[in-house]
């Protein structure tokens, strides 16, 4: 095997075949699963088609000319499809046979948007019509402007009801309001500039421009109140609080959607460079996690032991949204950093014997979470070919 230390092109041709070979091996009839099978993925439900997990999946096996992968994408989105709820909303997860759709405590807003998404991408890249699952496109479209401010046109959600499903993240969150634009620039829906508008307002409540809003220039002031500008987008604003932990992942999609114009996403890529979140693995999701002490801290953040400081979602390193990273960097412009981040996920896929690990903890490094992580594969192909200049997913 390949030492990850050197020789990065032989690296990076290994976790191509590897991230091919595992996609492949996690496929099933129905769709693909979100991670390999063992005892402990079962015990988990890691053994399901998760509707943000596939679509990424999706997003990378349409168009990677492997017959089984092309199948394993349009078997994915049926598998969610046929579990979709009567109001639209797409499930967390289904069962490959069928038997099962889970929705979360609170509800999972984050599913239906990426399966729009990865509908989107199966249409313009894959061997399917322009109408597939269009009855449920328009529920699933339906489900979402029901949740939609009618003056802000952001999406409004739930605590803890995204994929961070145990960080106390609510109101109006980055990540969601960032995967619901990129869906209405996709699907042209109504009110894009308006969400636009909205959400560089609210989400970068530094700026000097005011608001016209009267409510929106209230949130705006509590949101700055007592806080210094962290030259990223908060990662959620709510009434009475608002999240400066530094959500990576959430800033690194509004660079990729077209939310954050030249000058913010530049901000963006310096201060999570600065950080050094993607050393040596990209990338640590949360920059400042949050403590016991911290005013936003949730006893439900300590199950399992889970989202401790450094670890999980709460500033844990998760090689999938490094993925996402490397693919902001290069639409910035940044190709050599994206090229250096690609090969530093390839990395961390590739240690332990090519385990492609859930996630690190954010200090130690030690691997946590599922073995054989599907996504983690998907992100890095997708990185892959934004960088090798093939069709781009974003």
């Amino acid at each position: 095997m390949t030492d990850p230390h050197h020789d990065p092109a032989t690296l990076l041709a290994d976790c191509t075949r590897a991230a091919l070979a595992l996609l492949e091996a996690n496929c099933t009839p129905h769709g693909i699963l979100a991670a390999s099978r063992t005892q402990a993925a079962e015990a988990r439900r890691y053994t399901r088609i998760f509707g943000r997990d596939a679509a990424i999946c999706v997003m990378a096996m349409c168009g990677s000319g492997v017959p089984a992968l092309e199948r394993g994408a349009v078997a994915s989105l049926e598998a969610l499809a046929a579990q979709q709820a009567p109001n639209g909303q797409v499930p967390k997860y289904v069962d490959p046979d069928g038997l099962d759709a889970d929705f979360w405590y609170l509800g999972c807003i984050d599913a239906t948007l990426w399966w729009l998404i990865a509908v989107d991408h199966v249409r313009r890249h894959g061997s399917v019509g322009a109408t597939r699952w269009q009855d449920g496109v328009q529920r699933a479209i339906g489900w979402l402007l029901a949740q939609e401010h009618q003056t802000f046109r952001l999406l409004q959600q739930n605590e803890a009801s995204d994929w961070a499903d145990i960080m106390p993240r609510s109101g109006y969150v980055l990540y969601t309001n960032a995967l619901w634009f990129e869906v209405k620039r996709r699907f042209a829906l109504d009110e894009a500039e308006a969400t636009s508008h909205h959400f560089n307002h609210l989400f970068n409540p530094f700026q000097r421009d005011l608001p016209e809003y009267h409510r929106a220039r209230l949130l705006r002031h509590y949101a700055r109140r007592g806080r210094r500008d962290p030259g990223l987008y908060l990662s959620f604003v709510n009434l009475a609080v608002v999240g400066d932990e530094g959500d990576v992942f959430g800033n690194v999609l509004a660079m990729l959607c077209g939310l954050a114009d030249e000058a913010m996403a530049a901000r963006i890529a310096d201060t999570i460079t600065a950080a050094h979140a993607d050393v040596p693995y990209p990338v640590r999701v949360v920059l400042h996690p949050l403590t016991r002490q911290h005013e936003l801290w949730r006893r439900y953040m300590e199950r399992h032991q889970q989202n401790l400081v450094h670890q999980y979602h709460n500033g844990g390193i998760w090689p999938f949204v490094g993925g996402f990273w490397a693919m902001a960097l290069a639409r910035l412009g940044r190709r050599d950093q994206a090229q250096s981040v690609l090969l530093g996920l390839a990395q961390a896929n590739a240690a332990h014997g090519w385990r492609f690990t859930e996630w690190f903890h954010g200090r130690t490094l030690e691997p946590r979470g599922m073995p054989g992580q599907s996504w983690n594969a998907a992100g890095f192909l997708l990185a892959q070919r934004m960088l090798d200049g093939g069709p781009a997913s974003w």
